[in-house]
């Protein structure tokens, strides 16, 4: 999958406002079980947010989107505050919600 250009990446965090986070990162941050329900989410959902209940650095944040980034295959569309927004193509085109602009 190719780099998200930032057009692309403004589009996805427009599309991702209305949403609520799926998944929450606790104080052991980047576990076995995060990236399970994490992968699980993208079973159902193209693009999901992340909140970082105990992390309030910026570095913390951005390096653990990175980490979930790397084992899931995703992309980050952005980082606001204390929510991630990742997204990650379905693989079945049938499925497939959402069409990124050139």
């Amino acid at each position: 999958m190719k780099k998200l250009t930032s057009m692309q990446a403004k589009f996805l965090r427009g599309r991702a406002h209305s949403l609520k986070p799926v998944v929450f990162v606790g104080q052991k941050g980047v576990t076995n079980a995060l990236i399970k329900s994490t992968a699980e989410a993208f079973q159902h959902h193209e693009l999901i947010k992340v909140k970082f209940n105990d992390f309030k650095g910026k570095e913390q944040k951005k390096e653990i989107a990175a980490a979930i980034e790397n084992k899931t295959n995703s992309q980050v569309a952005g980082i606001i505050g204390h929510i991630a927004i990742f997204y990650k193509q379905q693989r079945d085109p049938d499925k497939r919600k959402i069409v990124l602009p050139n």
